[in-house]
């Protein structure tokens, strides 16, 4: 089996699955995840997260 039989993407609309090996995996697009913002932030159990993109067009996630 080669590693294009193993991954598959599925497109139900605005967001793309990736299954590997029977998981499924959510795939966002990075535009419509920063809501086309350069900064977002997450709240992950009370915890607050930056999710930013950077002058060389990374994404760095801090604390």
């Amino acid at each position: 089996m080669s590693t294009n039989d193993a991954i598959q993407d599925v497109e139900p609309g605005p967001v793309t699955i990736a299954v590997q090996q029977q998981k499924i995996i959510p795939r966002f697009k990075s535009a419509e995840l920063m809501q086309h913002k350069r900064e977002v932030e997450i709240d992950h159990e009370g915890r607050i997260y930056r999710l930013r993109i950077t002058q060389l067009n990374k994404l760095i996630l801090t604390a």
